[in-house]
């Protein structure tokens, strides 16, 4: 059983940066894609940026490419998500995804606010 844990959600002003953390139990996170994905009240789930399991395979939404960088360390069973340049329209919780074997598991989320 593979559990996510979230971290490193806040306040930021526009233009400013956040770095999110998503520890993962167990000993099977080099075998997992992972991914971050945010939803913003009132509206659905989207996807943010996927990595491959070795991490030399990155994925990002049109929305946030160029300023965000997700990454991950196989040696800590951790994966980031390095955020530059927020906006407003970043304004979300961001929740941490594993897909293993096809079953999708999910982190309980960290809010990322962004002011203007």
């Amino acid at each position: 059983q593979v559990q996510l844990v979230e971290s490193g959600g806040g306040l930021v002003q526009a233009g400013g940066s956040l770095r999110l953390s998503c520890a993962a139990s167990g000993s099977i996170f080099s075998t997992l894609t992972m991914g971050w994905f945010r939803q913003a009240p009132g509206k659905e789930r989207e996807f943010v940026a996927r990595v491959s399991r070795g991490g030399a395979t990155t994925l990002y939404a049109d929305s946030v490419k160029g300023r965000f960088t997700i990454s991950r360390d196989n040696a800590k069973n951790t994966v980031y998500l390095q955020m530059n340049s927020l906006k407003p329209e970043d304004t979300a919780t961001y929740y941490c995804n594993a897909d293993f074997l096809g079953v999708q598991i999910w982190g309980q989320g960290t809010q990322v606010t962004v002011s203007s």
